[in-house]
């Protein structure tokens, strides 16, 4: 199962991109399904290669490392209070302010473009993007994501 109920978060408060970035990747590792190095690599990766993106209702950010510091191939995800400043992926003099984050931990790197597309396959669709942002807790979420990627 990729899309874990007890990694998706609503509403969830941060006082910045670091803040966010450490709070998921601490709930990977407090649940074992990443190495102790994963908050560090998703930090560390985030600064040379941003994963922020515009999607067609808001801003996403899709922040993930590289799966030697992964156990079991699992996502997170976040609708913020707030939205932080991530920067573009691909072009990283543009700033966007997420709204909804998805936290990827790939085991096998063969695997990253499938979870990829099926992110990608919700970003596309604005009516399901603006339900995420709506979502009133944590059951909500799990439940309108759950069919489209697990």
């Amino acid at each position: 199962m990729l899309l874990r109920k007890e990694l998706v978060y609503v509403n969830l408060k941060v006082l910045s991109r670091e803040d966010l970035l450490r709070k998921l990747a601490g709930e990977f590792l407090e649940v074992g399904l990443v190495k102790p190095s994963f908050p560090q690599a998703i930090l560390d990766r985030e600064a040379v290669y941003p994963t922020g993106l515009p999607a067609v209702a808001f801003d996403i950010a899709i922040p993930h490392c590289a799966a030697s510091n992964v156990n079991e191939t699992s996502m997170a995800v976040a609708t913020l209070e707030h939205p932080v400043e991530f920067q573009q992926m691909g072009s990283a003099d543009i700033t966007l302010h997420p709204e909804v984050v998805f936290m990827l931990a790939i085991q096998d790197p063969g695997k990253q473009l499938e979870m990829l597309q099926k992110i990608m396959g919700i970003i596309q669709d604005r009516g399901l993007l603006e339900k995420i942002r709506s979502s009133k807790n944590a059951d909500e979420l799990y439940g309108l994501l759950s069919p489209k990627v697990n």
